[in-house]
């Protein structure tokens, strides 16, 4: 996984792109599905190319992240910097966006391309979605735009934000997520897992993780297909205030059940 976004990240630095529209796509499905095409022109026009280039996505969360100025947001995978950028205008001067993504490479592009694009409320870190380098209650927003699904351990990301989120914080997600019908090895038969499909939560899967992490006013809404019973959605939810240790147990025990 590592590896495959990385020669991603090196790939839209020297100009070639990531293929079919996306490197989600890979050939498995449709490039408007993923990527550039799901921002509208006006977004797109605003930002350096290679930001646009960089698109790995399944959605478009700045458009459905409830972002206001004086924001504290974090962008989970936030590859080439796009909705960093993005969320970091909509959050003013008096906002940050932090991005966090695993590789070099594409902490390297995500720095340039906010620098071409003139922001300087951004920070960009290295780490992964299950260990978030940031203290306790720390953020306002969360976004992220189809990573979760990539995950192996589902459960300490959502642990993970709630930790970091402050009381009352939001998440605005874009991800593929399964219907109910489908088992985990149907889902395995639509796509590869870096082809953001094979690890992609159902829709009830996504809902219970999220309500055992400490989360109310939870809402997972299909916006289009990408495979055969597998859609791009829209995440929202909101921290509570109760404390997350308390959820632990439930949390730990949906992983043990084998879910995610």
């Amino acid at each position: 996984m590592r590896r495959r976004y990385a020669e991603s990240a090196l790939r839209v630095a020297d100009g070639a792109g990531c293929g079919s529209g996306s490197c989600c796509a890979d050939g498995e499905t449709d490039a408007a599905k993923f990527g550039e095409a799901l921002y509208d022109a006006e977004q797109r026009g605003a930002l350096p190319e290679q930001a646009t280039l960089a698109s790995l996505g399944c959605g478009n969360p700045t458009a459905v992240a409830d972002l206001r100025e004086g924001d504290i947001v974090l962008d989970l995978g936030s590859g080439g910097g796009i909705d960093v950028i993005l969320s970091a205008r909509r959050v003013g001067a008096t906002g940050t966006a932090y991005g966090l993504d695993m590789t070099d490479e594409m902490l390297a592009l995500a720095q340039r391309n906010a620098d071409e694009a003139g922001v300087t409320n951004v920070h960009f870190l290295k780490g992964v979605i299950e260990q978030i380098p940031l203290p306790a209650a720390s953020v306002t927003a969360i976004i992220s735009n189809c990573v979760i699904n990539l995950s192996v351990d589902k459960p300490a990301v959502m642990i993970e934000m709630a930790r970091v989120l402050k009381p009352g914080g939001r998440l605005g997600i874009s991800d593929v997520v399964a219907e109910d019908r489908l088992t985990a090895e149907e889902r395995a038969e639509r796509g590869s897992y870096v082809g953001c499909i094979a690890g992609a939560l159902s829709k009830g899967e996504y809902e219970a993780l999220l309500d055992a992490a400490g989360f109310e006013e939870i809402s997972v809404e299909f916006t289009h297909e990408v495979a055969d019973g597998m859609h791009g959605a829209i995440v929202k939810a909101v921290k509570t205030t109760e404390p997350v240790r308390k959820r632990l147990p439930v949390i730990q025990a949906a992983a043990k059940a084998g879910c995610c």
